[in-house]
């Protein structure tokens, strides 16, 4: 049986609750949702732009703390409170990730913690 990892980097905001920010399972990582919280304030960044580059620069030190990378992403999931702003997310999205993008969900959300416009998790696969 493959040992269990706990994730952790300062470079990504805190647990805000009873949950780790990553969990390592062999060559699988389980990323916990990001909002766009800043990793020093733990503020909320304004806007949605803000937010959607905050959740990704996130989600990649928790990926980087994981020995792993964007390269390594099979599969995200994306919840927003406005699906108006799918279009935005796309958008941002093609400056962090290259092809093959990694398989997607998304998800209309009535809110999310600490009123966020969106969160982001995902699931790496690190290859050799």
């Amino acid at each position: 049986m493959a040992h269990k990892k706990i994730i952790q980097t300062l470079d990504a905001p805190a647990a805000i609750g009873t949950y780790s920010q990553a969990i390592r399972i062999g060559d699988t990582v389980y990323l916990s949702g990001q909002i766009g919280l800043d990793a020093i304030t733990m503020q909320l960044v304004d806007g949605i732009d803000a937010q959607v580059h905050r959740v990704f620069q996130n989600l990649r030190s928790v990926a980087s703390a994981a020995d792993s990378s964007f390269d390594d992403m099979m599969k995200l999931n994306v919840y927003l409170t406005d699906l108006a702003n799918f279009t935005k997310v796309n958008e941002i999205m093609a400056t962090y990730f290259r092809q093959p993008y990694p398989a997607r969900a998304a998800v209309g959300v009535a809110a999310l913690p600490r009123g966020a416009l969106v969160e982001m998790d995902g699931i790496l696969v690190i290859q050799d």
